[in-house]
């Protein structure tokens, strides 16, 4: 009934107030915590709002919202020619996010597909300045070059770009066969040398060997008398003629006179 009263003796003043009410109203904002709001007034940059409740007046200011958070954006597979000329195709990813909501806004359109052109520009570049082997094996140190690379770029966006990261590299199935050729060849180059070098360890304590039992001759003799116990242990049926070593030496003696014989005859 206030109110009714109230039109009838001021129905202007009380349109008035109502319409206040409603500009007032409708010229709420709210951002949540990771959100702000570069806000123009009249198209000329006023001010940056948010977090929580503010106002951006109707018909006089307009606002473009956007979201602080560390975003992550794909880059497509893009095909390159390395620095040894072997074709690859690479994808990776970027993290990045907004810190200066003003400059993200004024300074570029689209920031969120600028960030990811200049990527793709940036990993076809590193691509070629690069030799295959040290795509493969060096990636984190690629990828760190390629961070600050587009970090320069985006900076005076107000953006901060804080990690790259490939996640796949295609290379060539000629090339995978090679690859493998490759490495199936210096596994057999790396047994090689390691049974190599255990001859030659063997060989020297072989030598060893010899130099004791040259010093007690006896010890041969007991390493025979071992010899046969240990073929003993093993139930054969192998015979075993035991020889001394002065027969040996008595049969090498007799070889070589004959071989005097022979020569002078």
């Amino acid at each position: 009934m206030f109110i009714m009263e109230l039109f009838a003796a001021h129905p202007y003043l009380t349109i008035i107030a109502l319409a206040a009410f409603a500009y007032l109203i409708g010229s709420i904002r709210v951002a949540n915590q990771y959100e702000r709001s570069v806000v123009f007034r009249l198209g000329k940059f006023n001010r940056t709002a948010g977090p929580g409740l503010y106002l951006v007046w109707l018909f006089l200011e307009w606002q473009t919202k956007l979201d602080l958070r560390t975003i992550t954006a794909n880059v497509e597979q893009q095909e390159g020619i390395t620095r040894d000329n072997v074709p690859i195709k690479v994808d990776a990813v970027v993290w990045y996010r907004i810190v200066d909501p003003e400059r993200a806004v004024i300074e570029v359109k689209a920031v969120s597909n600028a960030v990811v052109q200049v990527s793709l520009t940036t990993l076809r570049a590193v691509l070629g300045q690069h030799t295959l082997d040290e795509i493969l094996k060096a990636q984190d140190t690629i990828a760190e070059v390629m961070q600050k690379s587009i970090d320069s770029i985006t900076e005076p966006w107000g953006v901060k770009v804080e990690l790259v990261q490939m996640k796949n590299v295609e290379i060539p199935p000629s090339m995978q066969r090679a690859m493998a050729q490759e490495a199936e060849a210096l596994r057999e180059k790396r047994a090689r040398l390691i049974k190599a070098e255990a001859e030659l360890d063997a060989a020297e304590q072989l030598r060893q060997a010899a130099e004791v039992i040259m010093q007690n001759p006896a010890g041969l003799e007991l390493r025979r008398m071992q010899m046969i116990t240990e073929v003993g242990a093993e139930q054969n049926t192998m015979t075993i003629i035991m020889m001394p070593s002065e027969f040996v030496a008595m049969a090498r003696g007799i070889a070589d006179a004959a071989k005097v014989v022979a020569s002078k005859g």
